[in-house]
């Protein structure tokens, strides 16, 4: 296990982006099926269409974008360590996470082909998704930008992710099964007096 996670390190080093994606990618695809199997309980009826879509959501979308946002944050320079990590968890939670949210939800509905789906599914999904984060990610965040070196960063919030994935997977198909509900206000036809 230790000459896996010196290569996997040294591969984070050197080939930061491909890695990271990768990472994400399995991820990804390892929470959606945790959340089919385990929360959803879907035995052979398992939907590999979703797990594909998910894995490559991980891997094209999430990973690339996280990784960027990282040597952004990384870059940063603040007059004190407790600065630092205030503003770079103030900027990950309330700067990317609305939006990525947003992304995801969207991301999912048109990888499926709905993309009339798109809006309803993000009204359905967001602000539960977007609160749940905030419990999860403020408190990872805090100890992620107090004590782990940078370019380690991505492989902790990767490691909650696995769980984070699985509760996004679930939240993505419960969302699904409202949008497919979602009749939007038909505007009233105005009379003349």
């Amino acid at each position: 296990m230790a000459s896996f996670l010196r290569a996997y390190n040294a591969l984070l080093i050197r080939r930061p982006m491909l890695t990271q994606c990768v990472t994400a990618a399995t991820l990804f695809g390892a929470g959606d099926i945790i959340a089919q199997q385990a929360v959803e309980k879907k035995g052979k009826a398992h939907d590999w269409a979703r797990t594909a879509r998910l894995t490559f959501y991980g891997g094209v979308v999430f990973g690339p974008a996280l990784t960027k946002w990282y040597q952004l944050l990384n870059r940063l320079q603040f007059k004190s360590p407790t600065k630092g990590i205030v503003y770079r968890v103030w900027l990950d939670q309330c700067v990317l996470t609305p939006g990525a949210v947003i992304v995801f939800f969207g991301s999912m509905a048109l990888l499926e082909g709905k993309p009339q789906e798109v809006v309803p599914r993000i009204g359905a999904g967001y602000v539960p998704t977007l609160l749940r984060n905030w419990a999860v990610f403020v408190p990872t965040q805090i100890i992620n930008f107090w004590l782990v070196p940078p370019h380690l960063r991505f492989v902790v919030v990767s490691v909650v992710s696995l769980f984070w994935n699985t509760y996004l997977s679930v939240a993505n198909a419960v969302a699904k099964k409202q949008a497919v509900g979602f009749k939007p206000l038909e505007s009233k036809k105005k009379t003349a007096v």
